[in-house]
């Protein structure tokens, strides 16, 4: 009996120990994302799921929810979501976290990053690290960074090419305070709403423009909807977050956890990859098909900048003096 008694002890210990043990892992994992698959921020989640399944060997099965449809469609809901448990995962905005998280309007703010240099120097910097750490300590565990990409502007009424061409104009942004601000400064009307109710504004004219990604602007036919002029002014950049729900990263084993986050680092650096050399051909699209295309003169870039100077002025001290410290150095000392 004594023997009997030993050697299932020993079989239940070997069982902790083995992958099988954690057999009481979730038959499928949610993961939430704005965009879906016909996007480079859809492609990312994808390419995480696959990655995962494949090097788990079925063991960690994740299903994409796009649309942000587990949080009915708002998207600034979403963090909280996944502090609960709601969500298990997802491949989310830095934009939208960012009324949970203030540290991410870091990235919001109008012409920290000339460059795609200067998004790699403060995500694979300091700065990166602490933004990193503020997601952690609000019950959310980031893992790898992915890219949403340079913020441009379209509007249907006129060329954009200074801050006096926004007075009046009826701008659709996303649920962030540090929008509204930035286009307050240059006398636009700003107005916040969902992705979901941006396209049919944009057909009624409810609003005049937008700003998004041109990977958005091509795949979504913001064209289709009036937007004949777009500035590329490249005022803000927004990298993406892949992460897990701190209460279902508790669950993982540290096998499983460093098999999860490598995937995902893997994943976002191949959409990273492939977003950016997709980027000349995707603006010949946009042109091909009537777009009206500015770009920025020097002296015209400088004029934005120096109208939204107020917008540091109100939000450094919300993101962190030192943080932004951090950012502004990385950007200056970039390779």
């Amino acid at each position: 009996m004594l023997k009997r008694r030993t050697f299932m002890a020993a079989a239940a210990a070997c069982m902790l120990m083995s992958p099988i043990a954690h057999a009481e892992y979730k038959a499928e994992y949610t993961v939430s994302t704005v965009l879906p698959s016909a996007f480079p921020w859809g492609q990312a989640a994808d390419k995480w799921v696959e990655l995962v399944k494949e090097r788990s060997e079925g063991r960690i099965n994740m299903k994409i929810y796009s649309s942000a449809q587990l949080v009915s469609g708002d998207q600034t809901k979403e963090f909280s979501a996944m502090r609960s448990g709601l969500i298990d995962m997802s491949v989310g905005s830095t934009i939208n976290w960012s009324p949970q998280v203030p540290e991410l309007n870091l990235f919001s703010l109008p012409f920290l990053m000339p460059d795609h240099a200067s998004i790699d120097a403060i995500t694979q910097g300091e700065a990166g690290k602490a933004v990193f750490a503020a997601i952690e300590k609000r019950g959310v565990t980031p893992l790898a960074w992915g890219e949403n990409g340079f913020r441009q502007l379209s509007n249907s009424k006129l060329k954009v090419d200074e801050p006096s061409d926004l007075q009046g104009l009826k701008i659709r942004v996303v649920g962030s305070p540090l929008f509204q601000d930035t286009f307050t400064a240059l006398g636009a009307n700003p107005t916040q709403m969902s992705w979901a109710d941006a396209k049919p504004a944009l057909t009624t004219g409810a609003v005049d423009g937008q700003e998004n990604p041109l990977s958005v602007f091509d795949v979504a036919r913001i064209d289709q909807v009036g937007q004949t002029h777009l500035t590329r002014w490249g005022y803000m950049a927004d990298p993406l977050v892949f992460a897990v729900s701190t209460r279902v990263w508790r669950q993982f084993s540290p096998e499983d956890q460093q098999l999860l986050q490598q995937a995902a680092i893997d994943a976002g650096k191949w959409e990273i990859e492939k977003s950016r050399a997709e980027l000349e051909a995707t603006l010949a699209k946009i042109k091909e098909r009537g777009v009206e295309v500015t770009d920025l003169t020097p002296e015209q870039h400088a004029a934005f900048v120096e109208a939204t100077r107020s917008v540091y002025e109100k939000w450094t001290p919300r993101i962190g003096e030192e943080l932004v410290k951090q950012a502004q150095d990385a950007v200056a000392n970039r390779k």
